[in-house]
């Protein structure tokens, strides 16, 4: 269906959450009153297009204002955009977060996936659901993984309002210039760099309140009043390492040490020492480094990150972009979360350091819209930042110009493939792009552009205090430095683990605490694989975990006990790709659909009655894993397929 202009014509509410984010409209080609000037000639037209890419953050601030979407909304941001309506609405229906039907000021989306499932996610659900009814004003979701998996089960409640704060914990932990910081990043462009004009508006603000773990009375009090739900524990919470007399951490080390919020207590930690050493190398020497290192990508790809950053350096279209991942949306994933909000200098200090190496002026934060805390830590440490000159046109008194931009994701899955990131950057549904072009060639709006993620990007940090000789020791060989570990599920101590690559994953499940009635291990998320009880001596390296049949992924440690019923979470992972397929192409779009029939009907049988259903699988999972455009597809089938063979799901 075509869809078209139409009659609907936006509210005064809805009109001042998209001017406050683009400014107020020039003519009434963008939504102002006619005037006669407008009809002699059409204004802005140029302009508008040019800002394309601001079509999901004005889809936040409604969304952020109202809690919806509406017909005269959606029109309005595609007239101040020039974005054809059945695009934006396109756009709008591709995200989770966002909706275009009415629906309550408060949504409380209730984690259903593996970590909150075992530890009694579906209880609670149905009893909030039976206690909240329609007069509540409530509206609750059952959500994919929220990264909270180290205090399963989890709740997020956003209630949206123009008085209302976005991002802040129930008690307001951060000083009020930080709150009142604009959560869409810089608003003018970089040198050389011709996005981002006219972006001083404002995003509109809401409440969140995170209950974890949560208790049905919490969940219901977080609901009904955000305000009241009980304070966040401090990410240190969440790293069991701090304060134990272990091993000096490396990436870890300020988190609990350092004030997250005080740019002079991150310097006094050693911040900015990697930087200052980055810009007397010079960006050639930079590049060195961090490949004599032997540093790869820690999302779960390891390709090798200094030819990363060496192929984009060297491309001769300008400008160059910069693009941190910070989507980590693998279920069991929630490392990039403790490190952006117990360290968020060090990230943007990283992230300056990868742009001085590949020649860029701009970077993109891509993060989780489901990440409130973070988003504030980052938002008050960029300002920071560019306040004391770290970023802006004159970082350090160097003659460099670097500036952030956070970009606030909205609930998919897919968008943490590269290419699907850049495209949600750009205003296009978020879907995965045919290689090649690479992105090193052609990336974010079709320019040379590095992506990395947010663990991947700290490393370089100690990469550059120590010396690429020595922090090549750490590890092994082929899998050098140190790797953080989610450990989650059926253990007594849950949370984020440095550890050097080699150790095993026995030692790991040892400092977690492992029970002893233990049934499975999951190695890399949802997109990963189980391992038996009896294959703990499987060393956590790539290399290791390619010759042991499964995958390390990013680094996701799930233990599950003999109580969890493992059909039930092999389901729940199927139902888990089937959602978070984007559709773009039929293998995945058709398998994953086909892959969920499937397990449902043997989800009660076992031996010679699920025989030609197993069957059927493997060869759906094949098509899959041979003709999906990208890595969703190829690896929807992983999990399914371990569970099978190792573990005999249903002998």
């Amino acid at each position: 269906m075509d869809l078209r202009f139409g009659d609907s014509k936006p509210t005064d509410e809805e009109r001042a959450a998209v001017d406050a984010l683009l400014g107020p409209p020039e003519s009434s080609w963008e939504g102002a009153d006619r005037s006669d000037a407008d009809l002699r000639w059409a204004r802005g037209g140029r302009e508008a297009r040019d800002r394309r890419d601001q079509l999901l953050p004005a889809l936040h601030a409604l969304n952020d204002r109202v809690g919806w979407i509406s017909e005269g909304a959606l029109d309005y941001v595609c007239r101040r955009l020039t974005v054809p309506p059945a695009e934006a609405y396109g756009v709008a229906t591709f995200y989770a977060m966002f909706s275009v039907r009415p629906r309550p000021a408060t949504v409380l989306h209730v984690c259903t996936d593996l970590a909150c499932t075992a530890a009694g996610a579906s209880e609670l659900c149905a009893t909030v659901e039976a206690r909240l009814g329609p007069e509540s004003g409530v509206k609750v979701e059952r959500s994919p993984c929220l990264g909270l998996c180290e205090r399963a089960p989890a709740t997020l409640t956003i209630r949206a309002g123009e008085s209302a704060r976005l991002g802040v914990p129930p008690l307001g932990e951060l000083e009020d210039e930080a709150v009142q910081a604009e959560s869409g990043g810089p608003g003018a462009a970089a040198p050389g760099d011709g996005k981002g004009k006219g972006r001083r508006g404002r995003n509109t603000l809401h409440a969140t309140a995170v209950c974890a773990p949560a208790t049905p009375a919490q969940t219901i009090a977080a609901a009904t009043a955000p305000e009241s739900a009980p304070t966040e524990p401090a990410p240190e919470t969440a790293v069991p390492q701090t304060g134990t007399p272990t091993p000096t951490l490396t990436l870890l080390h300020r988190i609990g040490t350092a004030d997250p919020t005080s740019l002079d207590d991150y310097r006094a930690h050693g911040g900015y020492t990697a930087l200052r050493r980055a810009f007397a190398l010079g960006p050639a020497a930079v590049i060195r480094e961090v490949t004599d290192a032997g540093l790869v990508g820690r999302g779960g790809a390891a390709f090798p990150t200094g030819r990363k950053w060496q192929a984009t350096a060297a491309q001769p279209d300008h400008p160059h972009y910069l693009v941190c991942n910070a989507d980590e949306s693998e279920p069991g994933t929630f490392k990039d979360r403790v490190l952006m909000e117990g360290d968020p200098y060090a990230l943007v200090e990283a992230m300056t350091i990868a742009a001085y190496a590949t020649g860029a002026h701009r970077g993109y934060l891509y993060l989780r819209g489901e990440y409130p805390r973070a988003l504030a830590r980052l938002t008050h440490a960029i300002e920071q930042a560019r306040t004391r000159g770290l970023l802006g046109d004159d970082v350090l008194g160097q003659g460099y110009a670097f500036d952030i931009e956070i970009r606030r994701g909205a609930g998919a899955y897919i968008c943490g493939e590269e290419t699907a990131l850049f495209n949600s950057i750009e205003g296009h549904r978020g879907e995965p792009r045919s290689k090649p072009p690479f992105p090193v060639e052609k990336g974010l709006f079709g320019k040379p552009t590095v992506e990395n993620n947010v663990e991947t990007l700290v490393n370089v940090l100690p990469i550059l205090t120590m010396g690429a000789e020595a922090y090549a020791a750490i590890g092994t060989p082929a899998s050098t430095g140190p790797k953080l570990f989610c450990v989650s599920g059926s253990v007594a101590r849950p949370g984020v683990y440095e550890l050097p690559f080699g150790a095993t994953l026995g030692d790991l499940l040892a400092l977690a605490g492992v029970r002893d009635n233990l049934r499975a291990v999951l190695l890399g998320g949802a997109a990963g694989g189980f391992v038996r009880p009896d294959e703990l001596d499987i060393p956590l390296t790539f290399e290791g975990t390619r010759e042991a049949g499964t995958t390390l992924g990013s680094g996701v440690v799930m233990a599950f006990d003999d109580t969890v019923p493992l059909p039930r979470l092999l389901l729940r992972i199927a139902e888990f790709f089937r959602d978070e397929s984007c559709g773009q192409c039929v293998p995945c779009r058709v398998g994953t659909v086909r892959q969920e029939e499937a397990l449902h009907r043997i989800a009660d049988r076992t031996g010679a009655a699920a025989a030609d259903d197993i069957a059927l699988l493997r060869e759906v999972g094949r098509a899959m894993r041979d003709a999906s455009i990208c890595g969703l597809g190829q690896t929807a089938w992983n999990a399914v397929e371990s569970a099978i063979d190792r573990l005999g799901a249903y002998e």
